[in-house]
């Protein structure tokens, strides 16, 4: 049981030692340092161009900066152990001062922006978002940079199920198979038997199934195992405290709704309306998530994780107080990571050789002796 405690929050592997027995023996990549480039290039324009066609959405600014006393920042979790870097900002001589904060991603702002840009219900926005999550231990496909599709729709009641939830998913994931092909079109190295290509559907289960087949096993293995049977899943149920007690992983109580009761496909009732798309890395061979996403919290289902997270407190702060008045709309949205995109679609070992910051000495070694080319 303390392995399971253990997996419920902080993402990565968490130990050197274990990456560099994880990372590939035998890793050469199948692009150039400056093909990669152009690739990501490519395939950043085909997500975002055919993400507004399938999901109707339009692109908007996304802020960096947040004011700490809105309560708009990302905490990802509830357990506290990822907090935002915080700053104070002497305006005016500090007569006028703000205490800002770094965004560790725009769940929540987005959906404040729906109603500042006057968004209808089945119009939504998308953000070239990046953010910095200083707290992630730094491996192969997490890093304190951040950069994110990070988009919101706005539904109607009738909407808030798991078969709408549904659709949006098999929209998202036909983007995404389109971009490998869009890809390989223009790289048709990208295409061989060593690393296979995408299913061309998704497979959906939901945590309380996964749990049933393998509950003696934490988060992380238990994906692993359902992976090496169907190798893109989405997991529907994130958040919800499962038969062992525990969640399948913690998630923050104020956007996403895990609480939700609805039914499986044989009649029995789980909860949530939202979770995650993973798919096995065949370069890594690990699993790998994609896009964290789900129908958010209306007033009801806000009140009622508070309450269950302990979190009642926050419902002062003004981005809680506009969701228990209904002044923001209900709606659907996700983060789709980018590097995390281009990383699987180029066939990559690692998250830096397709975006560029910081890394620690120990794994830039590592990687160099890998034949991984890590971007400084």
């Amino acid at each position: 049981m303390a392995d399971k405690r253990a997996d419920l929050a902080g993402p990565g592997i968490g130990d050197y030692d274990k990456l560099e027995k994880i990372l590939p023996q035998d890793y050469s990549p199948l692009l150039t340092p400056k093909e990669t480039q152009k690739a990501i290039s490519s395939v950043k324009t085909y997500i975002e161009a055919n993400l507004c066609k399938e999901l109707n959405l339009m692109m908007v600014t996304v802020p960096l900066i947040v004011e700490s006393k809105s309560g708009v920042n990302d905490y990802l979790d509830r357990d506290g152990s990822r907090t935002p870097i915080q700053f104070h900002i002497s305006n005016d001589h500090d007569k006028n001062p703000i205490e800002g904060e770094v965004v560790q991603a725009a769940t929540k702002w987005k959906r404040m922006a729906l109603k500042q840009f006057g968004m209808k219900v089945g119009e939504g926005l998308i953000t070239d978002m990046r953010a910095v999550r200083k707290d992630y231990f730094l491996d192969h496909d997490h890093s304190a940079y951040v950069d994110q599709w990070d988009w919101e729709m706005v539904i109607t009641e009738k909407q808030r199920n798991l078969q709408f939830l549904t659709e949006v998913i098999e929209k998202i994931w036909k983007v995404l198979k389109g971009a490998e092909t869009h890809v390989q079109e223009l790289f048709p190295q990208l295409k061989t038997n060593k690393y296979p290509n995408l299913p061309d559907k998704l497979t959906f289960i939901h945590t309380e199934d996964i749990l049933e087949r393998h509950p003696n096993l934490p988060r992380q293995q238990r994906e692993t195992e359902i992976l090496k049977e169907y190798p893109a899943i989405f997991i529907y149920g994130i958040g919800w405290t499962l038969k062992d007690g525990y969640p399948h992983e913690m998630r923050a109580a104020d956007y996403d709704d895990w609480v939700t009761e609805t039914q499986s496909t044989d009649n029995r009732p789980i909860h949530g309306l939202n979770g995650d798309i993973l798919v096995w890395n065949p370069v890594t061979k690990r699993r790998h998530e994609l896009t964290s996403m789900g129908i958010r919290v209306n007033a009801d289902t806000l009140k009622k994780q508070l309450k269950i997270t302990g979190q009642l407190h926050l419902l002062t702060l003004p981005y809680h107080q506009a969701l228990i008045h209904n002044d923001i709309p209900l709606s659907i949205g996700g983060g789709i990571g980018q590097s995390r995109t281009f990383m699987l679609l180029l066939k990559k070992a690692h998250l830096g050789e397709v975006s560029v910051t910081v890394w620690p000495k120990v794994l830039k070694d590592m990687c160099r002796k890998k034949n991984i080319t890590v971007l400084e």
